[in-house]
């Protein structure tokens, strides 16, 4: 036991939720999204190597999941913003704590640069 709470070996819950954020390029646009909204293009420029294709269905799985919400401004032009919602919001000290772990004890992926020994 840790913190009070009791870990059990199996939670359909947590795994549910680990198998969301933990998908390929869920967690980089929750981080980025903490710092407030941002449009497609935003969110696609912050992400290097993430396609736009894939970038619309992590949107659209994390919109059906209640973590983030789509704002339409219908001005003109009309412009799309992506936000957190309350239940995306509440990931900042879980985003920050693999952030802090991450940091520690993972390391930093090789550029092309260095694989090629130049």
């Amino acid at each position: 036991m840790r913190d009070g709470v009791e870990l059990s070996n199996f939670c359909p819950r947590f795994h549910r939720a680990i198998e969301l954020v933990g998908r390929r390029w869920t967690g980089a646009i929750i981080r980025i999204l903490l710092s407030g909204p941002r449009r497609f293009n935003e969110i696609a420029a912050e992400v290097p190597g993430l396609s736009d294709r894939l970038l619309t269905e992590r949107l659209r799985e994390l919109e059906c999941q209640g973590v983030l919400r789509r704002v339409v401004d219908t001005g003109s032009p009309v412009r799309v913003a992506y936000e957190l919602t309350e239940a995306g919001t509440e990931l900042d000290a879980t985003i920050r704590a693999l952030s802090t772990w991450a940091e520690r004890w993972v390391e930093a992926p090789e550029s092309a640069h260095e694989k090629r020994g130049a």
